[in-house]
């Protein structure tokens, strides 16, 4: 089973990537030196996980001249958050995030979600009620601000998370530049047949997040049962003398190879 997929850009990306959400500070420079000592080339960042700074440091030791590895050898990725969806926003955005992360270019960078908050500096802009405060860009608008990225040689590739069958097709049918990925929750429990299907069918390879069903994201209920520990899945990974976890991520790999 190869350990790349070829992107429509013609971009190897890493089967499997280390994901740094909820890594929390202090602990991420180094779960990322462990990864890339281990043989991760992948590397999942994003602005709204506020610990670039520290990914930064640790790409700082392992990546780059006189490094062990060199920068075309590790892909990483980043995310342009909700709140900077204003089209006058992206670019700054980016630049932060190559910035915190020590890099000259990103190889992917994805839209976090498919629609816009308020501006400001609040990740999570909220009214005394509560509620979010988002605001009327659309992400059509964001997506041709992100064009322009590729066309200043800022990121290798553009693609999106957390958007549906349609709104991949509306992005689709306005680019200039098409997206490469779209990164969505799935595993066993979600298992995203139909989108998987539909991104097969457009040439938008699906990243699997929570691929092991992360038990602690916002909106899982608490009384959802553990992936990691279904009997189904451990009498499986039993016969064939494997770990549960490799089960898993192998079903995944195989749902999504052409």
């Amino acid at each position: 089973m190869s350990t790349f997929v070829t992107l429509s850009t013609g971009q190897k990306m890493p089967v499997v990537g280390l994901g740094t959400w909820k890594s929390a500070p202090g602990q991420v420079k180094q779960a990322v030196l462990a990864a890339l000592d281990c043989g991760y080339r992948h590397i999942d960042c994003a602005a709204a996980y506020s610990n670039e700074r520290e990914v930064g440091e640790a790409l700082a030791l392992r990546v780059g001249p006189g490094r062990a590895l060199q920068r075309e050898e590790v892909f990483v990725t980043s995310k342009l958050w909700n709140t900077k969806h204003e089209p006058e926003d992206v670019e700054e955005a980016c630049r932060t995030s190559l910035a915190h992360l020590g890099l000259t270019y990103l190889d992917l960078y994805l839209m976090h979600w498919p629609m816009a908050f308020e501006p400001g500096k609040e990740l999570m802009p909220r009214r005394e009620d509560g509620s979010i405060c988002y605001s009327d860009t659309h992400y059509r608008h964001t997506w041709a601000a992100m064009e322009g990225l590729l066309d200043k040689g800022l990121v290798k590739a553009i693609g999106l998370s957390n958007f549906n069958a349609r709104q991949t097709d509306d992005i689709i049918g306005m680019a200039r530049h098409k997206p490469v990925v779209n990164q969505v929750e799935c595993h066993p429990y979600l298992s995203q047949a139909a989108l998987l299907s539909h991104c097969r069918s457009v040439a938008v390879c699906v990243t699997a997040y929570s691929p092991l069903g992360s038990g602690d994201r916002p909106w899982a209920s608490p009384d959802e049962p553990s992936l990691l520990e279904d009997p189904r899945l451990g009498a499986i990974a039993q016969r064939y003398h494997k770990t549960l976890a490799q089960v898993v991520l192998r079903t995944w790999r195989c749902l999504t190879s052409p």
